[in-house]
């Protein structure tokens, strides 16, 4: 069993021990019919064809390769990979994403927080001007912890249950918790960089949240919401709203 595919995006694939790699069950299946492939370093090669100089999380070293790999057939999966998708990488990446981002907001949070007590210890106890945006940092990241942590007890209730995991209505909200995730995450930083003002702005003080909102900014085009929403606008039109008439 061989395989040659051009990867624009192999995060930490330099560093990596092993690779999953997605790809046709055979070269005339359809595009649709994928499998997944675990290769082990020694299985594959790998020839730089992209770099990776971002504006923020420069430290996922996601540069692009050809990637040329050999072995046996027992390490093609049997599960199709559509279904791996479906069941495990998305929850799974979806989930760990946005936790990821919600500890990118909550260190800006804890950034503004630790610059309002300095400012008031000097001041004699009086807050700076931007006092009403960090409040607004805090209600933003409650609200981001909350919905990622329901997301994941919501995907362990279900745990093996496929009829679940497949539904329209689990797909399009683990779907949707992406794009949520990432927008409240970016509105958190920003305003605890406005809670900052111009020392939360700068780079060469201890409260500075530069790298959280380059590393932050990020979340939205990885993968990018308005493809998400485009992908969910028609799912999102046959679930069904439950409505409480009261009288």
């Amino acid at each position: 069993m061989s395989l040659a595919k051009s990867a624009t995006v192999v995060s930490y694939g330099a560093q990596a021990d092993g690779l999953l790699v997605t790809a046709r069950r055979s070269p005339d299946a359809a595009s649709s019919d994928q499998v997944l492939v675990a290769f082990l370093k020694d299985d594959y090669q790998l020839e730089a064809i992209v770099g990776w100089d971002a504006l923020g999380m420069r430290g996922t070293c996601s540069s692009g390769y050809m990637l040329r790999g050999s072995g046996q057939i027992d390490q093609v999966l049997p599960i199709p990979y559509p279904q791996i998708h479906t069941r495990t990488m998305v929850p799974f990446a979806h989930l760990t994403w946005s936790a990821v981002w919600s500890g990118l907001a909550a260190g800006s949070v804890n950034r503004a927080r630790l610059f309002f007590r300095d400012v008031a210890r000097k001041s004699g106890g009086q807050l700076p001007p931007g006092a009403a945006h960090l409040t607004r940092a805090i209600l933003s990241l409650r609200t981001l912890r909350g919905m990622v942590g329901s997301a994941i007890l919501r995907y362990e209730a279900i745990g093996n249950k496929m009829e679940e995991l497949d539904s329209l209505e689990f797909q399009t909200n683990i779907n949707l918790l992406k794009v949520s995730a990432s927008e409240l995450a970016t509105a958190t930083v920003i305003s605890s960089m406005q809670a900052c003002g111009l020392t939360g702005y700068r780079n060469d003080t201890k409260f500075s949240v530069g790298r959280h909102l380059r590393d932050v900014l990020s979340a939205s085009v990885m993968i990018n919401n308005d493809r998400i929403l485009a992908n969910a606008s028609e799912a999102t039109m046959m679930m069904e709203v439950p409505l409480t008439i009261r009288d």
